[in-house]
């Protein structure tokens, strides 16, 4: 569970700081494809590791 409420607490930051990054200087900035980038690696931890919890063994 507190890996759960940290992996939320990064990605929601991360957002924030996307959304303020993208106000400041657009959509093509160098430092906003940078932090989607840093997004996209946080939602596919995110996804992962719940994919893994839900995974149940066939056996």
């Amino acid at each position: 569970m507190v890996r759960d409420d940290i992996l939320r607490q990064r990605l929601e930051k991360a957002r924030q700081k996307l959304y303020a990054l993208q106000a400041k200087h657009g959509f093509s900035h160098a430092s906003v494809l940078r932090q989607s980038m840093i997004m996209d690696k946080l939602i596919n931890q995110y996804n992962h590791h719940f994919y893994m919890k839900e995974k149940k063994p066939t056996a």
